[in-house]
């Protein structure tokens, strides 16, 4: 299952993390996607799409 948004197609994206001790291990960090029904060209549809493309309006919510 890809965890991509619909919208602007933002992904998981990879780092290091650092301990305490200076100790390295690989990490993810996921976007925060939520299931929403929107208008797509014209017509209601549920797509996967993160919290920020939402705030800024990028997607019609459908009613």
């Amino acid at each position: 299952m890809a965890r991509k948004c619909d919208i602007c197609n933002k992904g998981v994206s990879y780092g290091i993390q650092y301990s305490h001790s200076h100790r390295k291990s690989n990490r993810t960090w996921a976007p925060n996607l939520m299931r929403v029904r929107a208008i797509v060209n014209g017509t209601p549809k549920t797509i996967r799409v993160c919290t920020r493309c939402l705030r800024s309006g990028k997607v019609q919510r459908a009613i």
